[in-house]
């Protein structure tokens, strides 16, 4: 791969918190502010925290019991629709230097830039580039960001999420005579893009807890443990990414699907989730029908509460390093999930039949015996809408009068808002579509 192009990864320092604070005037590097619902129990998970209560050893997706009581904090309810125009705003920033085809927008808060076209026409380096857009993105809005620099879009990354933790000016730079240097032999493992807890423990296997090991590894080995991943393993490992931004939206993936999830604020029983499925399936089908799609499958996965087990009766006494000391992997268990894939009968986007298959597999995977805290539906095989399965036996006149019946409630709701219209059993107790209808990403907009 040549390096000669020069990649930025731009994220920015704790957005969310730092958001809150600059609306409140306060510094986000002095002022202790977590982002969380305080209309959620104390085990919410905190959306954001400033790098003040970083800096106190506090961890960035605490749950809000979790932070010490001796802290005093400010505790912001989220407002998701604001920071996405905020993020927008940023955005826009970026886009009076850099072109839109050379930008990809990694997350809310994060974006890669290809660089490379700009160097010559705004006589800087990357770093001084880099430099320049966290400047401007600090005086117009108050945010302050953090930056990678690498000659491809990992080692950008990665200079992002390690180096530039370690150097005054907040961004990193690798090229792969550094990566090499400094990164190979850089432990944990799991600071690495995409090398969770669960790949490393299989690479603790073969006493492998840095890349160079895996650099080291037989290559059929990798590939007997992990499969194809492995290829992308290997790569990293080496400091190598073939990807560019131009490819990646270039990009048409083969199949398509639609999935909606949320988890549950409490214990839920067998009764209570049927009917947070059906609000869930039914608005799924919805979006099928305002996005002109049919699909073939559908999936479901249902999670339960978890257990807590006594620890002294357990015997295997398993722990795991993530690099941050050893922690024991017993003491709370979870329930196996439940659901699967089903097949249709034919590509529809019908709520009348795709409900009926939902509750079959609803009822024929779910335990009753459980509490229920986690629901996520799907469909699979999802293509346009001219794909649809029309056979002999299907009703086109009884077909239509449903879809006309469909798009009705589409436009009201557009017009008037998602509650506008709901069905009966959304004002059932524990019904969540008028909350969630209400929110974006499970989080108050």
């Amino acid at each position: 791969m040549s390096e000669d192009r020069s990649y930025i990864c731009i994220d920015l320092k704790c957005f969310y918190a730092s958001v809150e604070c600059v609306e409140r005037g306060l510094d986000p590097f002095t002022t202790n502010l977590v982002v969380a619902d305080p209309g959620r129990t104390e085990k919410t998970i905190c959306l954001a925290i400033t790098p003040a209560m970083k800096d106190l050893g506090i961890s960035n997706r605490c749950r809000v019991f979790e932070i010490p009581s001796h802290v005093k904090y400010i505790m912001a309810k989220p407002q998701m629709t604001h920071y996405m125009k905020i993020s927008a705003d940023i955005y826009s920033i970026y886009l009076r230097y850099v072109s839109p085809d050379d930008i990809h927008a990694y997350s809310i808060d994060e974006c890669f830039i290809d660089a490379t076209p700009y160097l010559s026409l705004y006589h800087m380096t990357a770093k001084e580039f880099a430099a320049m857009l966290m400047d401007v993105v600090l005086a117009e809005t108050g945010i302050c960001a953090t930056a990678g620099v690498g000659t491809n879009l990992f080692l950008a990354k990665v200079a992002l999420d390690i180096t530039a933790k370690h150097v005054e000016d907040n961004i990193g730079y690798l090229d792969q005579a550094e990566f090499e240097r400094t990164i190979q032999t850089h432990t944990p493992i799991t600071d690495i893009r995409n090398i969770g807890p669960g790949i490393a423990k299989r690479l603790a296997k073969f006493g492998v807890y840095d890349l160079r090991g895996v650099c080291r590894m037989e290559e059929d080995a990798l590939y007997r443990e992990f499969g194809v991943n492995a290829e992308y393993l290997i790569d990293h490992a080496h400091g190598i990414e073939p990807c560019t931004i131009a490819e990646i939206h270039e990009y048409e993936p083969s199949a398509h699907s639609m999935m909606s999830g949320q988890v549950l604020s409490c214990d839920y029983s067998y009764d209570d989730a049927l009917v947070v499925l059906k609000e869930m399936v039914d608005a799924l089908v919805l979006d099928l029908v305002e996005k002109n799609l049919v699909a073939e499958t559908i999936s479901l996965y249902v999670g339960y509460a978890r257990e807590r087990e006594d620890r002294e009766n357990r015997s295997d006494g398993e722990f795991f390093d993530g690099g941050h000391g050893k922690r024991p992997l017993h003491g709370r268990r979870s329930v196996p999930h439940t659901g699967g894939t089903r097949k249709q009968f034919g590509r529809t986007n019908l709520y009348s039949k795709i409900m009926p298959r939902f509750i079959d597999l609803f009822e024929e995977t779910t335990r009753r015996d459980k509490p229920i805290r986690r629901i996520n539906v799907g469909f699979g095989g999802v293509v346009p809408e001219e794909f649809a399965t029309v056979d002999l036996f299907t009703d086109e006149q009884a077909e239509a009068e449903e879809k006309s019946l469909q798009e009705a409630v589409l436009a009201v709701k557009g017009k008037f808002g998602k509650n506008a219209l709901l069905r009966g059993m959304s004002l059932a107790e524990k019904a969540t579509a008028r909350e969630r209808n209400e929110q974006v990403g499970g989080h108050h907009a």
